[in-house]
Parts: structure tokens; sequence; C-alpha cells
């Protein structure tokens, strides 16, 4: 079974026991999570997509932990008469999550 669930303005493809990383959430590692923006449902007998969510659907997902992402560098450099360059850097808050159980509206 798997479902796609929308948190952080992206969409994540997710299946019990996956863990991967999304934008910041809140909670302590060990806690755990609801998603009720389901997309889509699949499952052996079929999949159901929603209109633009399924009602009664939840991904229930615990907080492995709060981590950041890379470095990304923003460079910026004006030439000739000017001679200036700005040098900013940026790393991503990240929340590195593991799906326990999916929950269809039918199910419940």
């Amino acid at each position: 079974m798997f479902a796609v669930i929308k948190t952080g303005g992206k969409q994540y493809k997710v299946a019990a026991d996956d863990v991967f990383t999304v934008e910041k959430l809140a909670g302590e590692a060990g806690d755990t999570i609801e998603f009720t923006e389901i997309l889509m449902v699949g499952a052996e007998d079929g999949v159901t997509v929603g209109a633009p969510f399924i009602e009664g659907a939840i991904v229930k997902a615990e907080v492995v932990e709060q981590t950041r992402g890379p470095k990304v560098i923003s460079f910026k450099k004006r030439r000739r008469k000017h001679s200036s360059a700005t040098k900013k850097g940026h790393r991503q808050q990240l929340t590195m999550i593991r799906v326990t159980d999916i929950a269809t509206g039918a199910a419940n």
C-alpha cells in the first residue's frame, strides 16, 4: 500500500516503513505526526484519488530526528567599476520521518 501526501508545499509518495526528509515540522525525536492532506492512496484493490484530498485518510509517521540540509552558497559579483561581491550561505531546516501506518477512509 502506498499514499501520496502533501507537506511543506511538496508531494511525497510514501509506503509503510519509508524513511525520508521533509521541510521542518514541529516535534522532537520519537513524536508521532499525522498527515491529513492525502492526495492518493493505492492498494491491491485499486487506486483512490482525492479531489483534492481523500476524506478520512491519515498517514501516521514518527519523527526520527531534526536535521539540517547541505550548505547552499549564493554568490553575486558585479564587474568593472562597482567591484562588489556578495556571498551568502543557507542551510535548510529538515525533519527526518519514518512512516508507520497508512489508514484509508474506508478502513476507519
